[in-house]
């Protein structure tokens, strides 16, 4: 009595502050929103409900955030009846990714205090990774759904600041019925917080690997894919470029930014570049060939096919503090990977797969030079996501 009594107050006070909060920021996110192309559907979806009614009850409703996340479910997805899949996003690309798999029951996950006269019963709530959102599980709880964490981790860089607040993380997993690890260490640190029911399977984006939608014509040259970069990253790869230009000519990079809002930046930086030294370049979008010394890759959904041409990929992410991305969308195709040594997202992933070259950005040039050296790269082991399904389907 005393526990459910001490659960309904922090229901309560929680909702009022998030609400206060909802009230006092919301001018400032609505300015957001018309300064940001990037923000200008999930914003007024998410804070206002903009074209963003609740999803239908009685259904198997995925949540993810970002478009790795969402593509990382498609196995899931795939396995269930296409009628009881209700699916959910925070970001525009990640709901872009999710229509083509259920376009009447895709939605933007609104603010935490809409959640309170938005969310329907469901059968099954199954959450991607770290969106740990107290009212979201809660809710989807209280009204009767099973309640799943999956691909959860818990990284070397994130751990203290959730040590920090435990306290409401043992709230959020007091709603959470199951969870689905990456790793051991992953399911130590989340029991530490208050998780219940932790199995490890390992991590999901490695059950389906997305494949080439096309193939691509591949020059007769040492083909350099530096993928999904962040901001800081570019200039260290076109410099350690322009040092391996210099004992094989012919060489060629195929530069992919990770965030569709800096194409035109990254376009310009790399103009810049090439006319200082001489070398030709141009964008994917006006020319898809790979017959320039550089190309920028400003549209979406490209680069699985690129890696597939690729002799050497530059993974991005980990060259600054990011965390990484998803090496075995390459190493599927067996190519010499080259990474920073900030993965700490992706530290499962990189564990199932032999012959990364972890280098520090002083490094990156030396070791481009010597990609003679470099293995090629082997996934050694898979996921299994049954019994992710199997929980699932106990509720259906």
């Amino acid at each position: 009595m005393k526990r459910s009594l001490w659960e309904g107050l922090f229901f309560i006070l929680y909702g009022v502050i998030m609400t206060s909060l909802y009230v006092v920021t919301l001018p400032l996110i609505l300015f957001w929103a018309k300064k940001s192309p990037k923000h200008a559907r999930s914003i007024p979806a998410r804070f206002l409900l903009r074209d963003n009614p609740p999803l239908s009850p009685d259904g198997i409703w995925f949540h993810s955030c970002s478009l790795g996340e969402a593509r990382a479910i498609y196995p899931l997805l795939e396995a269930l009846p296409r009628e009881l899949l209700r699916l959910s996003t925070t970001t525009q690309t990640g709901y872009d990714a999710i229509v083509p798999k259920q376009s009447q029951e895709s939605r933007y996950l609104p603010f935490e205090p809409l959640l309170l006269s938005w969310i329907k019963p469901q059968k099954v709530l199954v959450v991607m990774e770290a969106e740990f959102w107290y009212l979201l599980f809660a809710l989807a709880q209280g009204r009767g759904a099973k309640t799943l964490l999956i691909n959860a981790r818990m990284s070397d860089r994130s751990f203290p600041k959730y040590q920090k607040m435990a306290w409401l993380y043992r709230r959020i997993f007091a709603h959470i019925d199951e969870v689905y690890a990456q790793s051991p260490l992953d399911k130590e640190r989340l029991v530490l917080l208050g998780a219940k029911n932790v199995q490890v399977i390992g991590n999901i984006k490695l059950s389906a690997i997305p494949r080439p939608s096309r193939e691509l014509c591949k020059p007769n040259a040492l083909l350099i894919c530096a993928g999904s970069t962040h901001e800081g990253e570019e200039p260290l790869i076109l410099e350690a470029f322009a040092q391996l230009k210099k004992e094989e000519p012919h060489a060629r990079l195929v530069m992919v930014p990770r965030h569709p809002e800096r194409f035109a930046k990254v376009s310009e930086m790399v103009k810049r570049f090439a006319k200082t030294h001489r070398y030709s370049a141009h964008n994917y979008s006006e020319n898809e060939a790979f017959n320039a010394d550089i190309v920028v890759v400003d549209v979406l959904g490209e680069l699985i096919n690129i890696y597939a041409v690729s002799d050497i990929v530059i993974l991005g992410g980990a060259f600054v503090p990011v965390g990484g991305h998803n090496a075995a969308e390459a190493a599927q195709f067996g190519c010499k990977i080259i990474s920073g040594e900030h993965y700490f997202n992706q530290r499962d992933i990189f564990s199932m797969i032999e012959g990364i070259a972890i280098v520090t950005p002083e490094n990156l040039a030396r070791r481009l030079q010597q990609h003679a050296l470099l293995m090629p790269t082997h996934i050694v082991q898979r996921t299994n996501i049954e019994p992710i399904l199997e929980s699932i389907q106990r509720e259906i």
